[in-house]
């Protein structure tokens, strides 16, 4: 399944947990599994932090921008190193179990869609991978 993303700004975070579990719930049901959230962007990424304060998301890309300023004399001709560095750091997956058709996150956690070189149309890739156990049943 891919999720479209629009991003606004040059960085910005952007929580997807809703749409992920809405494009879950459209699935015939899956009582178990792992569902997987992939970006196939060299200057985007994808983390789960805490969705309830917006003060986290503004705290991680002010670090992130202090680890890789957007202008520090980069190679690299297209003028968007920083956002490439801060992809490597954040990554471009995370995976999260199901159980009973709904994603288990943590009571403060969300999905985000993290943008470094916007705005931009983007796309994200939903996998879920269904299974025939309970997560906490081990044979």
């Amino acid at each position: 399944m891919i999720l479209p993303v629009q991003s606004q700004q040059r960085i910005e975070l952007i929580d997807i947990t809703a749409e992920v579990q809405r494009m879950l719930q459209e699935l015939p049901r899956v009582s178990n599994g792992i569902c997987h959230v992939f970006v196939r962007h060299t200057t985007a990424g994808i983390t789960i932090n805490e969705s309830a304060d917006p003060d986290v998301c503004r705290d991680l890309i002010d670090w992130l921008n202090r680890m890789a300023p957007h202008q520090a004399g980069y190679r690299h001709r297209e003028g968007n190193s920083d956002a490439h560095i801060k992809s490597s750091l954040v990554g471009v997956s995370a995976s999260i179990p199901i159980e009973n058709n709904r994603l288990q996150l943590g009571t403060w956690q969300g999905i985000f869609f993290c943008e470094f070189d916007g705005p931009r149309k983007r796309s994200v890739h939903i996998d879920v991978l269904s299974s025939p156990l309970p997560m906490d049943v081990h044979p």
